[in-house]
């Protein structure tokens, strides 16, 4: 009969459970103390102390970005020699402030053209020729200013092309800097919303000082809710020189970040400015149309040369949650539990005495067999004897 049971239960039906062993070995007890050690100074100082694993967190705030330049500058007029004044309809592009605008710090200009025929400029290298055969009719000039008419010039050895005349040449027509721009100052009005939390934030300052966003000017320490940055400081924050920048142009990108701790005072969530550099060189072409009194249409052509300033906001609001803080917790024990499998498992197949190890851990139970039950006497059997 207990032969039929055995074969009727499968091995790997059998129940195990943990028998516990206290091990006399040094070597062992040190490294798992060690390690214990370790994964409580991970969870308390890193995932508690400076990660903030006791905070849920939300990293998409909703962004409102507004920029305002203010300044002037007054420079030759490129078509009567006059005196010029340049102000933020003229210098900033576009003229309503958005996280992307364009400063101009030089521009070269090409006045009074009128649509005809003349030659390319020697500047485009698919404008020149030697004979008229380079010069196809009706083929546009490559990075040019037209459309060729077949005839190449023999003064300047360019195809003559049918477009507005005279052609931008930069090494002719003066290129006039606005030195004044490194003065100008730009507003940025950030405000954020974190959604989950409910919370908003702005970098301006709330005061009934009407005055204050007039003479203020931004810095970390004195004045971290004023919103009005000077260009040149800007420039110099991005490891640049103005001037060297203002000639070619260049691409300055401002990054806003917002980290809040919502587990402290409101007023501790600070936005904290970083800029950088990220192109040497930009420009773009723009023109101004008008009629002369015989009704014929020209107009001037100004290419810009400045810096492009874009604005990028991120921020992350904490504050505690019970979820996050059990799930740190939970991988604290999970962690602690691997270390006395990473402790067994060295102690067990790695150490010089394992086998010993092995025989006091791994006990194998069975149940003791029942023993047979002694036959009572029949009291019928003792009268059949009598």
């Amino acid at each position: 009969m207990e032969a039929a049971c055995t074969k009727s239960f499968p091995p790997f039906l059998d129940y195990k459970t943990e028998k516990y062993v206290l091990t006399k070995n040094r070597k062992i007890g040190v490294f798992h103390r060690l390690l214990q050690l370790g994964v409580l100074c991970y969870i308390v100082g890193w995932v508690f102390i400076v990660k903030k694993g006791y905070q849920e967190s939300d990293n998409d705030p909703h962004i409102s970005v507004i920029t305002k330049m203010k300044g002037s500058s007054v420079t030759k007029d490129f078509r009567e020699f006059q005196e010029r004044l340049w102000d933020v309809a003229d210098f900033v592009k576009p003229s309503q402030g958005e996280n992307v605008l364009f400063l101009v710090t030089k521009f070269i200009s090409t006045p009074g053209q009128v649509l005809g025929v003349c030659p390319e400029s020697p500047t485009i290298l698919d404008g020149r020729c030697s004979e008229d055969i380079d010069c196809t009719e009706g083929e546009p000039v490559i990075s040019g200013n037209g459309i060729k008419t077949g005839k190449c010039n023999a003064t300047h050895f360019t195809c003559e092309i049918y477009g507005w005349c005279p052609v931008e040449n930069p090494d002719l027509i003066r290129k006039i800097p606005l030195t004044e721009a490194e003065n100008f100052t730009l507003l940025i009005k950030n405000d954020v919303y974190f959604r989950k939390f409910n919370f908003s934030g702005s970098n301006t300052k709330k005061t009934l000082n009407g005055t204050y966003f007039k003479t203020c000017k931004y810095d970390p320490v004195s004045s971290p809710y004023c919103p009005i940055f000077k260009i040149s400081e800007m420039v110099t924050k991005a490891e640049h020189s103005f001037t060297e920048l203002s000639l070619l142009g260049g691409v300055v990108g401002i990054d806003i970040m917002w980290n809040c701790d919502l587990d402290h005072s409101e007023s501790a969530c600070k936005p904290q400015y970083s800029f950088r550099l990220q192109d040497r060189n930009n420009n773009f072409r723009t023109a101004t149309y008008y009629w002369n009194g015989e009704n014929r249409e020209y107009r001037d052509l100004l290419k810009l040369y400045g810096i492009r300033f874009e604005i990028s906001v991120a921020g992350e609001a904490r504050k505690f949650g019970l979820i996050p803080t059990a799930i740190s917790l939970g991988t604290g024990c999970a962690f602690l539990g691997a270390i006395t499998l990473l402790c067994d498992l060295i102690l067990l197949y790695m150490d010089t005495k394992a086998n010993f190890y092995w025989d006091c851990k791994y006990e194998e139970a069975k149940p003791p067999k029942r023993k047979k039950e002694a036959t009572e006497p029949n009291p019928l059997d003792d009268m059949n004897m009598h």
